[in-house]
């Protein structure tokens, strides 16, 4: 089984999207750090709070090197440094990411990365979901997810939903 370890923002767009059972789909088991935990429980601005509790699917698991975490803070926040510092520690396969800097910083530690967008798309590949700009819109509209315009773009002509 494949191991995938990640951030905040993957789960709780998805979460909010309704669509938080499509980790355990694709991935059987998602882990997550205990700061990535609080920060699904204690959301700032409009993301929605998300009980792990409620998905037996997403484990919690503490990194060990916390030196590695200490270096990682100087350039990123807690719960993107734990989550970074996990999938280096379990070799992950895959790191759900969103934000650049910690998406650069982690393609610079050798991770596989992917984030909610990356998932959208393999969603909509498999027929499990119709179409992906609504479903960007939602998350730029109701919970302030910042999506570039050439990103958008990009994700609307791989999904094959140009007008």
């Amino acid at each position: 089984m494949a191991i995938v370890v990640s951030d905040t923002s993957a789960i709780a767009a998805l979460c909010h999207l309704g669509l938080g059972e499509l980790l355990r789909s694709f991935y059987q088991e998602v882990i997550i750090p205990p700061t990535v935990a609080m920060e699904l429980k204690n959301p700032l601005g409009r993301r929605p709070i998300v009980d792990v509790a409620q998905f037996p699917f997403i484990t919690i698991r503490a990194p060990q090197d916390l030196v590695r975490v200490a270096e990682l803070q100087t350039e990123l926040e807690r719960g993107e440094a734990e989550a970074i510092a996990l999938a280096v520690q379990l070799a992950a396969e895959w790191l759900l990411i969103d934000e650049d800097l910690g998406r650069q910083v982690a393609s610079r530690l050798g991770l596989k990365i992917t984030g909610v967008l990356g998932i959208l798309l393999r969603a909509k590949g498999a027929g499990m979901i119709a179409a992906v700009a609504p479903l960007m819109d939602r998350l730029t509209a109701e919970i302030d997810f910042h999506i570039a315009a050439d990103l958008r773009n990009r994700v609307i002509r791989l999904a094959g939903e140009q007008q």
